[in-house]
């Protein structure tokens, strides 16, 4: 069957297929397999399938690579989230997406639509969302969007995931330059189901009926995939109509729903209609079964008149499922959507046809092989250019422009290491009432229904770690969230990744994106980590300037008793603190060398592998065994920065003995694989033969008590004037109190 074109339709030049962001190689493609021009709709629907954001046709070559099961693993990458097997027959569901070109254009609605997106992905697999987490990054915060940007974003997450009902637990937020006309949002979403209850993607059964669920299809989000996958010009603003607009309150009555089907038995397959909307959804469920799929659109619910098939193909409006039903619990099923308020409307059903046969008031708009619109999808071996290796910088030789007390002060205020209280005291972190460790600590910790077992929940990455050395910057990202689940007692088990990235047409950033999974996959094998769900989001530059390299990490671990987990707060005075792991004082790439002495440069520290494990796993088994009263990693700033963090959280002070030479390199170093500890004296020559049992190098520092912490021989520092700088910058920033 060919389709059918209408006079008014436009005719496919070059141009519109390059508005398509589609080349003119991959258009040949096209012509090649469909044997004949596309109608306009048919070109949408490729644009939609063969973008980058969809096909990963940059990066799957090399995604390919990376370690994605254990036995824990019920479903690795591929379908809408990852889910792993946590015992007692239950599975967590969970996965990060980036909505970086969204947020950046309209910051409220692009954030708002990122959480609603990821949420989807994790009740589309059956299970409740219990959990959300963030990693964001913005530009300078000199720069004249950058408050705004901050502003909108963080209102947006608060004001999707509160009034979901669902706790924004956890997340990261920094500033850097790079990120000046490309912001990151990237949204994880973390839910609870039965493991033998999941559902999945793949459509079965000839002549069963596609059903449309939850809100009407309007014209907001048109080409959003699409624009996701180019880079940003000084017209960026004239894309804001493609940002998607979300409703929480609708979500939250299709999850209800959703759930409510589902355990009803109305489900064959479901598929949430994110990037790419009704074409990605009834493809991936077509394909994915090895079935054909037709569709009406005439039956679908619109809330905008004169829509076209190419406007409803493309759209991407938010709160929209795509199920295939069993035919016999279809009126069962419209029952239960009914009752919620929501749009039910079957508009299709699936075929032996192999083939994608789209109807629109009389007219075939769309006859394509649904296999070939993803299997045939370009794939790309990129030219990549390995990044030069950075020499090792000799911190012997950097001057030291003020004291260590001063310094601390510095960077405890700086706006990477500033408190983020600002930010995530607008996310509702405790409603459903089982988050045991709240934002602001090495990772979120939620009970899991009555407990007594819980999730560890982190997110994290350094990129300038990535920029100067991205083999390094991968591990350290993969070791860094180990390292923070670890430090509250929670075992890793799997993580989910958002490789944020520049244009991959680029040798040099492709060589950036190849060498970071190299180091990731090196990490995620070495530590027993598997990576199940994830998202590549590349073009991320504007007028040619890239981001850092950006592969954010989410990471999740299971607790066994969350009344044993601990947090990094000196809890009482007069307790011995316990260093981790070997100190070399590595500055290179370190937040010292940046903020104090205004330089980025140098190898970012390497990463010992094989000794994060062995120190890991002698920590966790610590604080499983009540031995330690906190426990707390050691990353940006070194071992005076997690001092402070460890002061200021529990409002008490410490004395410790300064390291050999008491120099800026000992107390700042970014040496990894390292943890402070606080226990009672009492408890300390147990802990001290465990670690020379397991070959762990482990010190007594000091003790907690009074109001200052004293580092050395250096002056002693109010913990209270360390609390006000640390908590205040934030507040005073975005008042707009800040010097420009």
């Amino acid at each position: 069957m060919t389709a059918q074109t209408q006079t008014h339709e436009p005719a496919i030049t070059p141009e519109l297929v390059a508005q398509h962001g589609l080349k003119p190689d991959e258009y040949q493609r096209i012509l090649d397999l469909i044997g004949r021009a596309p109608t306009l709709t048919e070109l949408g629907i490729f644009s939609a399938m063969w973008n980058e954001h969809c096909s990963y046709k940059s990066s799957r070559l090399h995604l390919k690579k990376l370690p994605t099961q254990a036995p824990w693993v019920i479903q690795g990458p591929g379908e809408n989230a990852g889910v792993i097997d946590i015992g007692d027959g239950q599975a967590c569901v969970f996965k990060m997406e980036s909505h970086n070109h969204p947020s950046y254009i309209e910051p409220y609605q692009g954030a708002t639509t990122g959480v609603g997106g990821i949420l989807r992905d994790v009740f589309t697999m059956g299970a409740r969302p219990i959990a959300c987490l963030n990693l964001l990054r913005f530009g300078a915060i000199d720069h004249p969007k950058t408050r705004h940007l901050v502003s909108g974003v963080v209102a947006g997450i608060g004001g999707y995931g509160n009034s979901f009902g669902v706790p924004t637990v956890g997340g990261s937020t920094a500033f850097h330059s790079s990120y000046d006309g490309n912001i990151l949002v990237n949204a994880m979403a973390v839910g609870l189901a039965r493991a033998n209850e999941i559902f999945y993607a793949a459509a079965t059964g000839v002549g069963r009926p596609i059903v449309y669920l939850g809100s009407k299809t309007g014209r907001d989000g048109i080409h959003g995939a699409t624009m996701a996958s180019a880079e940003f010009d000084e017209n960026s603003d004239e894309k804001r109509p493609t940002v998607q607009v979300g409703d929480p309150f609708s979500e939250k009555l299709l999850l209800e729903a959703c759930l409510e089907i589902m355990a009803k038995g109305c489900v064959v397959a479901i598929q949430d209609m994110g990037a790419a909307g009704l074409t990605s959804s009834a493809v991936e469920m077509g394909a994915k079964g090895n079935l054909g799929v037709e569709l009406n659109l005439d039956l679908v619910p619109c809330r905008e008149p004169g829509m076209t098939a190419y406007e409803m193909m493309l759209s991407e409006s938010q709160e929209r499922m795509l199920m295939v039903l069993h035919p016999e619990k279809e009126e069962e099923a419209e029952a239960i959507f009914r009752k919620w308020g929501l749009d039910f409307a079957v508009i299709g059903k699936t075929t032996d046809t192999l083939r994608f046969v789209v109807r629109h008031q009389g007219a075939v708009k769309a006859d394509l092989p649904i296999k070939k619109l993803g299997d045939e999808a370009p794939l790309y071996d990129r030219p990549h250019v390995a990044p030069a290796k950075p020499a090792k910088l000799d911190a012997s030789k950097l001057s030291e422009p003020m004291s260590v007390a001063a310094a601390l002060k510095k960077l405890v205020a700086c706006p990477d290491l500033a408190s983020k209280r600002w930010v995530w005291e607008q996310y509702d972190h405790l409603i459903l009432g089982n988050t045991v460790q709240p934002p602001g600590g090495d990772a979120a910790v939620v009970r899991i229904d009555d407990g007594p077992k819980g999730l560890a929940l982190t997110t994290d990455v350094t990129p300038r770690y990535c920029f100067a050395d991205p083999v390094e910057g991968g591990k350290q990202a993969v070791a860094e969230a180990w390292r923070n689940i670890t430090a509250v007692g929670g075992k890793p088990l799997a993580l989910t990744d958002n490789l944020n990235f520049g244009n991959p047409e680029k040798p040099e950033i492709m060589g950036q994106f190849v060498a970071c999974l190299e180091g990731i996959g090196e990490a995620c094998r070495a530590l027993d980590f598997p990576i199940v769900s994830g998202n590549v989001s590349l073009y991320n530059e504007t007028q040619g300037k890239a981001i850092l390299p950006t592969p954010a990490i989410g990471g999740v671990g299971l607790v066994t008793d969350v009344t044993k987990s601990v947090g990094l707060a000196f809890r009482s005075a007069g307790e011995t603190i316990l260093l981790v792991g070997e100190s070399e004082g590595w500055l290179g790439q370190s937040i010292y060398l940046r903020e104090i002495l205004g330089r980025e440069e140098g190898a970012p520290p390497p990463v010992d592998l094989a000794r994060e494990k062995v120190n890991g796993d002698f920590v966790r088994e610590l604080i499983v065994g009540d031995l330690v009263t906190a426990a707390h990693d050691l990353s940006d700033g070194g071992l005076a920065v997690a001092l402070a963090e460890m002061a200021m959280a529990g409002k008490l002070g410490a004395k410790v003995f300064g390291p050999d030479g008491e120099s800026a390199a000992a107390w700042f170093g970014e040496d990894q694989g390292r943890y402070l500890l606080t226990a009672s004296s009492d408890k300390l020559d147990e802990i001290i033969g465990k670690a020379k049992a397991a070959g762990v190098k482990i010190a007594p520092l000091g003790e907690t008590g009074g109001d200052a912490l004293v580092l050395g021989s250096a002056p002693p520092v109010l913990v209270q004037e360390l609390l006000d700088a640390h908590e205040n910058w934030m507040p005073t920033y975005m008042a707009g109190e800040l010097a420009a």
